[in-house]
């Protein structure tokens, strides 16, 4: 499913309403397996929320929509910041917000959607559907993973089996599985916002280190090292923070010196080099060209 795409079991809807310039959309419940408020299954090429939405225009829905990705990184948009998620995220997205699907990523994997009202208040509560302050993109572990798709596998079976059971047994089993599977994934949602927030003063320790120490130090070992932290760690919180690797946080920092020292000042090249940790001007050389495409010279020569 790709922004001309989206999730492979909804289509169409219910007239939808506009606010402030922005379409809404309601559950689409008519279209759902015993017109029980959920629906689950696979992200498709085929599918809208309704006939006239092209879902790369941003829109609000009214119902909540976890998918679970498997295919190559998608990027999406939520509340306006976009996001990426790769096989084995989650996005879930909660009523009222605004979001976009990415005209040129292609969606893979699982989408459940739930009508609000489905579950009763105190599995509302107690699964913290509406947490607007947790992250719409969740990155279980393993574990977590393992869990989540085996609960949502069995979600789907139980949305699918419509012969073994009568209507009304069967919504109830769809509320009991579906509720399991909920609180998996906003224990998931909780622990991802507390990891956020040390992740959040774990970077910030490291952008200080780098910011004083990248003139000479460009090793992630030695700033982990310094700050005490494993080197895993350090991966985790600076791609959380950045989307980036530490090591590509450094070597950015350590360009954007080098670019500064021959934008701003006649140094030679080598000494240049030399400012920012390249004792060797054939290694600052090499370095500066892998990371702007350009040699030094050349770069220092088109702004003047």
């Amino acid at each position: 499913m790709a922004d001309r795409t989206t999730q492979g079991s909804i289509q169409g809807g219910a007239d939808d309403g506009q606010v402030d310039g922005i379409r809404t959309f309601p559950f689409p419940v008519e279209l759902s397996v015993g017109g029980v408020g959920m629906q689950v299954g696979p992200m498709g090429s085929d599918r809208t929320w309704h006939a006239d939405a092209p879902l790369e225009r941003v829109h609000r829905i009214d119902f909540h929509v976890v998918m679970l990705f498997d295919g190559e990184p998608v990027r999406h948009m939520v509340d306006f910041a976009e996001y990426e998620a790769a096989a084995g995220d989650l996005l879930w997205i909660r009523p009222g917000q605004v979001h976009r699907f990415s005209p040129t990523s292609e969606y893979r994997g699982t989408v459940l959607t739930m009508q609000p009202g489905f579950l009763p208040r105190t599995t509302v509560e107690a699964t913290g559907l509406y947490r607007y302050d947790l992250p719409p993109l969740l990155r279980p572990s393993e574990p977590q993973l393992a869990g989540l798709k085996a609960g949502l596998a069995q979600l789907r079976r139980e949305y699918e089996d419509t012969a073994t059971l009568p209507p009304s047994l069967h919504a109830a089993v769809l509320r009991h599985t579906l509720t399991a599977f909920l609180l998996r994934l906003a224990h998931l949602a909780a622990s991802s916002a507390d990891a956020g927030r040390q992740a959040e003063s774990t970077f910030t320790l490291f952008r200080d280190a780098v910011e004083k120490g990248f003139a000479t130090n460009h090793s992630v070992s030695a700033y982990a090292d310094a700050l005490g932290y494993s080197r895993r760690t350090l991966v985790r919180a600076v791609r959380a923070a950045t989307g980036e690797t530490p090591k590509g946080f450094i070597d950015k920092r350590v360009v954007l010196e080098a670019k500064r020292l021959l934008a701003h000042t006649d140094l030679p090249i080598g000494r240049v080099g030399a400012a920012i940790g390249f004792p060797d001007a054939a290694n600052f050389s090499k370095f500066f060209q892998q990371h702007t495409e350009l040699t030094p010279a050349a770069f220092r020569a088109e702004l003047r």
